[in-house]
């Protein structure tokens, strides 16, 4: 998911449902692009806590990463703060292999 702006209260229940409902048995990885969001609150942690455990749910396999891409600092320090980065794969710019 590309060019997200805000995950708060007021899109986090809609962000959910749309990306739950590409959430296939095979999937992999989940992908979504934070470099543009500037805005996440506590629902939109949970929001993306809830598609982890969704799509782990659903893959039979389990192991279905969500990756976060290029959060800005603000959003990162949130995921630290709340100790919920553990379940993502955060990844940088300036972490990506050059």
């Amino acid at each position: 998911m590309r060019g997200l702006r805000d995950l708060s209260a007021a899109r986090a229940h809609d962000f959910r449902d749309e990306v739950g409902a590409a959430i296939a048995p095979d999937l992999e990885c989940i992908e979504i692009d934070l470099s543009a969001t500037d805005r996440v609150d506590c629902r939109g942690v949970g929001a993306l806590v809830s598609l982890y455990q969704t799509a782990n749910k659903i893959n039979l396999n389990g192991g279905v990463t969500l990756r976060l891409l290029n959060p800005q600092p603000p959003v990162r320090q949130l995921f630290e703060l709340t100790r919920s980065q553990h379940l993502f794969e955060i990844v940088s710019a300036d972490s990506a292999p050059k």
